[in-house]
């Protein structure tokens, strides 16, 4: 799906739509210049000599002219573009309805003060505009106010760089390129049908609900549960992707949750050196964090994750409507993630969990795309986990350890939500973080139905046994992400486990 930018005259639609073609390593295309080009003249010389009409004609044919079909057998993301609109290239009904039926059209808006200073700047010649120019934008915006009012997607550009409102396009789009560890895009829409594997590794309860949905012939279906997550399971895929003939070209298809990412991910991995691998989510956990960054493995009796290795997928595909066949304690679970990436970077975020799992039902797939987005830009920033992406690490040193202590009856996301509330405490006490933080996050994850405290059947002695061989561990003390403020978090060298508890 291509993406188009629209809106008046100075909404900076070509500056930012350069950012956005640069960061997801699309063609940028600008609509004026193709009419231009096309036509052998300027626009000033266009609207003069053959006057708006005929302008708006060539604009026609200039938009449907950018975007050649897809040939046969040609998948997603082949001769997408960002394309830049003129501010009055929508009007006509054909022009729009050909650009939603091909792409996601985002609205830019600025206020008028802002517009006038910009155009007043600006040395490109507006016909539209010429003469008094703040009573000739007055008149073309509101005679524009209901056109432009119509479109879902507004973006106000108000006291943002343009580094700032692309990145927040690229958020509300749910499209996002990564290039830190490998080259890969990450894509939130919904998937139809998906053909371009050799085989697809699922487990039971998905390949219940949605495995008919694909027109695949190959399939592996695993158990389901974290206690699955071994290397027997492992070794099943290996011979499975030996019986069904996979070689180095062949794709493998990771259909699930984390447990299945996780394990499908490891065995491309290490199956002939490493074959590709694409991640399709079902759940919350596994679209906002486990299928996010390239980290792949299985656990080992003694720990979560011990044994693993960096290999992210060629592509991240996240349908949200997925998520409605989830059971409401594995929504809830997801939701833990949600409310760590909130606390860590987004402090909206963070107040949206605040209005319970409701609120969050109405409104899944913004939850989804933003907390996805804190996950991408600090994992581009530091891949290899060698600074800020410890921070991720959140409410999982003790939510680790109490996950394999209660034998995997707490779910990943319940144990880090008591991760959470027991390091946000321990922040507290020891001067780490500001006052209340640790209550806020305590009634934030109790209002959506997630456990604050350590189980008091489970061994205190066998929790901190267990954080001692967790993977953030080294010579002397524990690596802890702690809270400081919402929004906000520090890594802090931990020797007295117990008193963490």
């Amino acid at each position: 799906m291509h993406i188009f930018l629209y809106g008046p005259p100075a909404t900076g639609k070509t500056t930012i739509g350069k950012i956005i073609a640069r960061n997801l390593n699309l063609p940028f295309v600008d609509l004026d210049r193709v009419i231009e080009s096309n036509a052998g003249m300027s626009i000033p010389q266009i609207m003069e000599g053959l006057g708006e009409p005929a302008f708006r004609d060539l604009e026609s044919k200039a938009l449907m002219g950018a975007i050649p079909p897809l040939p046969a057998g040609e998948g997603l993301g082949v001769r997408e573009s960002v394309i830049a609109l003129g501010g009055g290239a929508l009007l006509r009904d054909e022009n729009r309805q050909f650009a939603e039926s091909n792409g996601k059209i985002v609205l830019l808006m600025a206020e008028l003060d802002t517009l006038i200073k910009r155009l007043s700047e600006d040395s490109n010649k507006r016909p539209l505009l010429a003469g008094d120019l703040k009573s000739k934008l007055e008149s073309l915006l509101e005679n524009r106010r209901e056109h432009y009012g119509s479109f879902a997607l507004k973006l106000d550009v108000e006291n943002k760089t343009a580094e700032q409102i692309a990145h927040q396009a690229q958020v509300v789009l749910g499209r996002h390129h990564l290039s830190a560890m490998g080259e890969y895009d990450i894509v939130v829409g919904q998937i139809d049908n998906l053909s371009n594997g050799q085989l697809i590794v699922t487990d039971e309860n998905v390949a219940k609900h949605h495995l008919k949905k694909f027109n695949i012939a190959k399939s592996i279906v695993i158990p389901t549960g974290e206690e699955h997550k071994n290397l027997e399971t492992v070794s099943r895929l290996w011979k499975a992707f030996l019986e069904n003939g996979l070689d180095r070209k062949s794709t493998v298809i990771a259909f699930g949750g984390g447990v299945v990412g996780d394990l499908t991910g490891f065995a491309a991995s290490t199956y002939m050196r490493g074959v590709d691998w694409i991640a399709v989510p079902t759940t919350l956990l596994a679209m906002v964090d486990a299928s996010i960054g390239g980290k792949t493995g299985f656990d080992l009796p003694e720990g979560k994750n011990l044994i693993g290795s960096f290999h992210p997928p060629k592509l991240v595909l996240v349908d949200p409507s997925l998520l409605l066949t989830l059971s409401d304690r594995d929504l809830r679970s997801g939701m833990a993630e949600v409310v760590k990436h909130g606390i860590i970077a987004d402090p909206e975020l963070f107040a949206f969990c605040a209005n319970g799992m409701d609120w969050v039902k109405n409104n899944l797939e913004d939850v989804v795309k933003r907390a996805m987005a804190v996950k991408i830009h600090i994992i581009e920033e530091d891949p290899y986990e060698k600074g800020i992406r410890a921070t991720l690490n959140l409410g999982h040193t003790v939510g680790h350890a109490v996950e394999l202590v209660s034998g995997f009856k707490l779910t990943h996301g319940e144990s880090v939500a008591i991760g959470m509330a027991v390091e946000a405490a321990y922040a507290v006490r020891v001067g780490v973080a500001v006052r209340g933080v640790d209550e806020a996050i305590e009634s934030t994850l109790s209002t959506l139905g997630l456990p604050t405290r350590i189980p008091g059947e489970l061994s205190r002695e066998k929790i901190i046994r267990a954080m001692r061989v967790d993977k953030k561990k080294n010579a002397k003390s524990i690596r802890f992400a702690l809270p400081v403020e919402i929004g906000k978090v520090k890594l802090v060298d931990v020797t007295n486990l117990e008193e963490v508890l």
